[in-house]
Formats: structure tokens, C-alpha cells, sequence
């Protein structure tokens, strides 16, 4: 048996080697490095693009119980992130380019696994069995013969890359390595502001000019990648609350908090290249120079990359696919990845695992078997399949919000208890 997988991102890569390992001959169609993405930088599968974190591994949050289940189903994924892991506190971040590179080498040198270079158009291109994982950045052909296929049930939102710093231009006699609250290993080097600095730096990002986008009229930015002078439009202390948060981080030269911290995270297991945490940006290029080097410590930065800004497309799940993850049109036909709501590396890796199974139990005439509704694959592949989340459909990252609520007062000991259910569940439902 051929299956098509559509797309060689984390999804398409994950799902690829999941059905060649499950026997089945897989045609893996990638239009990279011969057609470029305005975001993508190589030809490497399952490049990262935005930041280089999987997000948190911490034992009680709806991440870390992402990849015990991702762990327990064998992702390839979750096992070269970890060979390439790089210091981040509690999160799961890794070098790059090393990453993609060594699954690049896996996957070409997966014998069921042939791969075309090419760019596929239009849905009646590819032969079904088929998953369609072509992520946010659809090739515009192939998007619009979606449009046409799901009748106008087709969506999008603006998605936004951080900056990459140069290890050696950061003043480390400014900023100082930490995490917050001196958990983890202090993997982090934090960057001091004081009220004035702030305030300056702020305004300078009010200032700058900014890359808007042409062919839409409406700029949909998803919450957990807004850029940073998005964030500023919400008021002036918006990024004290969020990214540049400065709790948990006392300055060791002087003892005090500061007004304002900017985190840098390791980029690669060299260390030599930090990113900025949470400044996704559209700003134009001179400008983030400019602006960026206000920050103290970075006052002398190089930047070995700048942020932009892309395209992301999905459908509107709950109203176009069944609780397979397969069209409600033609059930030959199964999607992965971002572009079926989900948001986030890890959360599109694990739809492009879910499909597989879903797809080996479909093609072995077996009953569907989703995931435990309390796991954390129930949660996140119910909150984009039910169809009462159909009006208003946004992207959305795996969160406690998505688990089923359960009867407990303290929120520590629920969130407990929520993980104990959802590991039980998925143990049992992998043994049967």
C-alpha cells in the first residue's frame, strides 16, 4: 500500500516515518529547496522557523504531558529534539539546524520512504490515500484549490519570527544568565531595564516602521506569536506582563528587580546564537537594529537573523474534518499539521502522529480508536474537531483550558489530578 503525505514540516515529517515504520510505502512530496517559503531558510525537512522551543517539559503542564503521550507512541520527533536538545530551563529547545538536518538524513534514508521534489498544485494531484501537511505556509496554488474544496471554510492569521542574536555581541558585563526564580539551570540571559529605558524603548518601537501586509484588508495575530508592537498597541505596560516580565529575575549586581527584562534563549548547542524571547516582529529591517540595540546589553548586537512576518493558513476544522482528522469529502483524504488549527511545533508534530494511527486502523479495516478524551491528544484533537467550536475557530496551543474539568477547589492539586488521569488513560489506551 502507497500513501501520499503532502509536506515535509514536523507533521508531514512525523507522519511519514510513522507509516514507514508501520510498513506501508510513503511518497513524500516537498516543495523546498526548489520553491522557498518567505519564512523557511534551507531545504531541510521539518525546518523550525519561528522560535527553536517545543515549549515546556515540566511533569504538570499540558506540554510536558503532550510529549510523555508523543513518548509512549514512539515519535521520531520527541526523539531527535531530545539528541539535540540545548539548555532552556524547563523547555524543550533545540539547535536548529542540526535538528533538521539529521531527520533530512533519516527520512532520505528511509527505504519506503521516496521523496519528490515538487510542488503539488491542486488536491486532484494527489493519489489516495493522501495527508495533506503542507502547514501555514500552503503554496498559493494548492490554497486556493482548497478554498474551492471547502466552499469558503478556509481561514488564516499572520504569524511572526523573533530575532537571532550573535552570543559573542551580547554584554554580558549588562546582562546576566538566570532563570526565573532560579529554576532550572540558568539557561536564560536576561537583559535589565529601568523605568526610563523602558519607556524609551517602547516609544521606539511605537516609531519604527513596520512591514503591513498588502493582500489582506484583516491581520489575524495568534496570542502566543504577537508581535512585539502589536503587543505595545494594547497599552505601553502590556510587554511588562508578558515577555518582558521581570519577576523572579533580581539582578546580581545590584541586588534589586528591574523595571523591565528581556530574556534571550540558546539557539544552538554551540551557544552561539541567542533568540530573543517573545519579540516576533514586523518591524523593517533597519528599524530592529535600531530599536533592538536600546535594549542594554545589546547594545553592540549582530543579528545572525531578523524577525518577519508570513502567512499562516488553516482550515476551519471543526466544520471540515472528521474526529480522524480526515475531510468530511472525501475520507481518503487526511490533514496534519497547522493548517488544521492546531498551533505550535509540538502540537502540529503530534497531529501528523495522530494520523498516522488513525490512518494504519482505517487501512487494516479496523474501528476507529481515538485518543482518551482526558489526554492530552483527546484534548487538543477535540478542540478542533467538535463542531461546536466551528463559530469563531481560531488556532490553539495544548492548555489545562482544553482538558476536561474535574471537581477540585485548590488549582495546584486539579492540575494533579488532571495529569495523573490523562498519563493512566493514555497508558491503557496504548496497551489495547
Amino acid at each position: 500500500m502507497r500513501i501520499s503525505v503532502v509536506g515535509a514540516g514536523l507533521a508531514g515529517t512525523e507522519c511519514a516515518l510513522q507509516l514507514a515504520h508501520k510498513g506501508y510505502d510513503v511518497d513524500l512530496y516537498e516543495m523546498r529547496p526548489q520553491t522557498q517559503t518567505p519564512a523557511h531558510k534551507t531545504g531541510e525537512f521539518a525546518e523550525l522557523v519561528c522560535s527553536n522551543s517545543f515549549g515546556s517539559e515540566g511533569a504538570i503542564s499540558g506540554p510536558g504531558q503532550l510529549k510523555y503521550e508523543a513518548q509512549l507512541l514512539g515519535s521520531f520527533i520527541l526523539k531527535t529534539a531530545k539528541e539535540y536538545q540545548v539548555p532552556a530551563g524547563q523547555a524543550l529547545a533545540v539547535d536548529r539546524e542540526r535538528f533538521a538536518k539529521e531527520l533530512s538524513n533519516v527520512v532520505q534514508n528511509e527505504p519506503r520512504i521516496q521523496v519528490h521534489a515538487k510542488v503539488v498544485e491542486r488536491l486532484s494531484d494527489i493519489p489516495r490515500p493522501a495527508v495533506l501537511a503542507t502547514g501555514p505556509l500552503t503554496h498559493e496554488s494548492l490554497a486556493e484549490d482548497l478554498k474551492v474544496f471547502f466552499g469558503g471554510d478556509f481561514l488564516y492569521f499572520f504569524d511572526a519570527i523573533a530575532p537571532i542574536v550573535d552570543a559573542d555581541t551580547i554584554n554580558m558585563d549588562i546582562a546576566w544568565k538566570a532563570d526565573r526564580y532560579d529554576k532550572g539551570t540558568a539557561d536564560y540571559i536576561n537583559c535589565p531595564m529601568n523605568k526610563e529605558e523602558y519607556e524609551n524603548f517602547i516609544a521606539a518601537i511605537q516609531g519604527a516602521r513596520k512591514i503591513e501586509p498588502k493582500d489582506f484588508e484583516k491581520t489575524n495575530f495568534f496570542e502566543g506569536c504577537m508581535p512585539i508592537e502589536v503587543m505595545v498597541d494594547r497599552g505601553v505596560e502590556t510587554p511588562r506582563f508578558g515577555p518582558m516580565k521581570p519577576v523572579g529575575l533580581k539582578n546580581p549586581r545590584t541586588g534589586k528587580d528591574a523595571w523591565a527584562i528581556v530574556q534571550l534563549r540558546q539557539d544552538n548547542r554551540e551557544a552561539t546564537a541567542y533568540n530573543i524571547v517573545g519579540f516576533q516582529t514586523r518591524m523593517a529591517y533597519a528599524e530592529q537594529m535600531r530599536v533592538f540595540r536600546m535594549i542594554p546589553g545589546l547594545e553592540n548586537a549582530e543579528f545572525l537573523k531578523l524577525g518577519s512576518i508570513h502567512r499562516n493558513l488553516f482550515i476551519n476544522s471543526p466544520l471540515c474534518l472528521n474526529p480522524d482528522l480526515s475531510s468530511k469529502k472525501d475520507e481518503q483524504l487526511f490533514f496534519a499539521g497547522q493548517i488544521t488549527g492546531v498551533e505550535g511545533y509540538f502540537e502540529s508534530t503530534c497531529t501528523g502522529l495522530a494520523v498516522a494511527h488513525f490512518l494504519d486502523q482505517k487501512l487494516k479495516g479496523k474501528p476507529f480508536s481515538r485518543f482518551p478524551r482526558d489526554s492530552a491528544l483527546g484534548s487538543l484533537l477535540e478542540s478542533i474537531t467538535a463542531p461546536e467550536r466551528a463559530e469563531n475557530f481560531q488556532p490553539t496551543n495544548i492548555n489545562f483550558g482544553l482538558f476536561p474539568s474535574i471537581q477540585e477547589r485548590n488549582k495546584k492539586l486539579k492540575k494533579e489530578k488532571q495529569i495523573q488521569s490523562a498519563r493512566q488513560s493514555m497508558e491503557n489506551w496504548v496497551k489495547s
